[in-house]
């Protein structure tokens, strides 16, 4: 992945990142910024705004990519279960067995049983100037 990394630096006239952590901060504003690209076509699309956005799964334990992330998006994001998928067929079992009654029991029962961790934005004008280089780049994709 470095390689390739570089690679595309070097076709879109940027340094590559040096060495391995920042590599790994590349990667990680590249996630930020694309969650935040994504979401504005989404909201544009469907009319509604977010106003919080939910990591779940492996994300979920890397707390920076969560603050990056609220930081980018100007969100709350809410992060966890790890487990989200394990436990979403486990809802749905649950619901068809009669076990629970509705998907918004389920979701509460989650709620109440595991630990979520909430990142508030902050400095999010440093990640607007970084969305519009961002989006440049965009179509070297």
């Amino acid at each position: 992945m470095p390689a390739r990394i570089a690679a595309f630096c070097a076709h879109t006239g940027q340094m590559p990142p040096e060495g391995v952590s920042a590599v790994v901060r590349c990667i990680l504003e590249s996630l930020a910024l694309k969650y935040r690209y994504t979401l504005d076509l989404l909201v544009e699309v469907c009319g509604q705004g977010v106003d919080v956005l939910h990591i779940i799964g492996g994300g979920s334990q890397n707390d920076l990519l969560c603050q990056m992330t609220a930081d980018a998006t100007g969100k709350l994001v809410v992060a966890g279960p790890v487990e989200a998928t394990a436990l979403g067929n486990a809802l749905v079992q649950w619901i068809t067995l009669g076990e629970i009654g509705s998907l918004t029991e389920g979701r509460l029962i989650v709620r109440n049983s595991f630990e979520l961790k909430t990142y508030f934005p902050q400095d999010t004008a440093r990640w607007e100037e970084a969305l519009e280089g961002f989006k440049r780049l965009l179509p070297s994709f």
